[in-house]
């Protein structure tokens, strides 16, 4: 799977769509902003290599990228992780508004 001396992604356990991935650094931080600019950077050469990886094996139309961070965000595992999920044409009915469908009546706009 990929790596980087900060970070490292494996398949989600419990996937949004098949392919989704999860970037993680190695060292132990609740969220995002706890992560030094080399480790944010670092997850994102990660999310770049799980794109091509991605669109080599699974073909995807699009991607969503995000992280929870907070209770109120949705975090339920305190230590930070990027989703990488695949997004493939007809996987919900209208997928206009992307990440604003973590508040359902604020996704159409």
């Amino acid at each position: 799977m990929l790596h980087n001396a900060l970070a490292f992604a494996v398949y989600d356990r419990a996937p949004v769509n098949p392919g989704h991935l999860l970037l993680i650094p190695y060292r132990h931080v609740a969220d995002w902003f706890d992560c030094t600019a080399q480790e944010q950077q670092a997850l994102l050469e990660l999310a770049a290599e799980g794109r091509d990886l991605l669109l080599r094996e699974r073909k995807p139309d699009g991607f969503n990228l995000g992280v929870n961070c907070g209770r109120a965000a949705g975090q339920s595992i305190f230590h930070v992780h990027l989703h990488l999920i695949p997004r493939y044409t007809g996987d919900m009915v209208e997928p206009l508004g992307g990440v604003r469908g973590v508040i359902p009546a604020r996704q159409k706009y």
